[in-house]
C-alpha cells in the first residue's frame, strides 16, 4: 500500500508531464517510441564562381548580377572588348548577353540562375528620347521581375548608365522611358521588391 507521500510525488510527476505536451504539440512534435533519423542538415548553394584569374588579351572583366537563393549577386564574367567601350548601348548589349546565357558548370553548381529571357534585346535612344535611353525590345514592366532587378543592378554605374546610379530604359511602343535605380531591397529581394521607375522630366 502507497503511503500518502508517494501518491502526492506520483501525482506531481503525471502533472509535470502532462504539462509539457501542449508544448509538444504546439512545436509540430509527436513523441515516438521509435528512433528516427532525419539526416544532415540541408545544404546551400554558396552562390560563389571561381572566374579565371589569368589576364588574356582581348578581354575585358564584367560584373552582371545573377541570382542565388532568392538574392542578386555579382558575377563576374570575360568579355571581347567592345569597339566602343564607351557607348552606352554596345555596353548595355554585351552585358545583357551575358546575362541572357544560360549559367556555366560551375555556375548552377553554386546555385547561379538568371531570369532575363533569351531573345531579349538593347538599342540606343530614338529621336525624341533623353540621352542615355536605352530601349529593350520588351516594355520593361512586362518582363519578370527579377529579371528587370538584374538588367537593372547590372547597368547602373556602368558606361550602359553613362556612369550613373540610375539607367533610363525604354521599351519598343511610344511610351517615354522610366529612369531605374538599383535598391538595396531589389538585390536582396528581386523578387518581391518594388522595381517601378520614375518616370523622366
Amino acid at each position: 500500500m502507497k503511503t500518502p507521500t508517494v501518491r502526492i510525488r506520483t501525482a506531481a510527476l503525471a502533472l509535470t508531464l502532462l504539462g509539457s505536451l501542449p508544448a509538444l504539440s504546439a512545436c509540430g512534435i509527436r513523441g515516438t517510441a521509435v528512433p528516427v533519423d532525419a539526416g544532415g542538415a540541408p545544404s546551400r548553394a554558396s552562390c560563389v564562381s571561381r572566374p579565371d584569374p589569368s589576364p588574356a588579351a582581348g578581354l575585358a572583366t564584367v560584373t552582371v548580377q545573377l541570382e542565388c537563393a532568392s538574392q542578386l549577386v555579382p558575377v563576374s564574367r570575360r568579355v571581347p572588348l567592345p569597339d566602343k567601350p564607351d557607348d552606352a548601348a554596345i555596353v548595355a548589349g554585351a552585358l545583357l548577353d551575358e546575362l541572357r546565357k544560360v549559367p556555366s558548370g560551375e555556375e548552377a553548381d553554386a546555385g547561379l540562375i538568371t531570369a532575363v529571357p533569351q531573345r531579349l534585346s538593347v538599342t540606343g535612344p530614338r529621336p525624341g528620347d533623353p540621352a542615355g535611353t536605352l530601349r529593350l525590345s520588351r516594355e520593361p514592366a512586362e518582363l519578370p521581375q527579377v529579371a528587370l532587378a538584374q538588367l537593372v543592378c547590372s547597368f547602373v554605374g556602368t558606361p550602359a548608365a553613362d556612369g550613373k546610379s540610375a539607367v533610363l530604359l525604354g521599351g519598343p511602343g511610344d511610351a517615354g522611358p522610366l529612369s531605374f535605380t538599383c535598391t538595396d531591397e531589389m538585390r536582396t529581394h528581386p523578387d518581391t521588391a518594388d522595381i517601378s521607375g520614375r518616370a523622366v522630366s
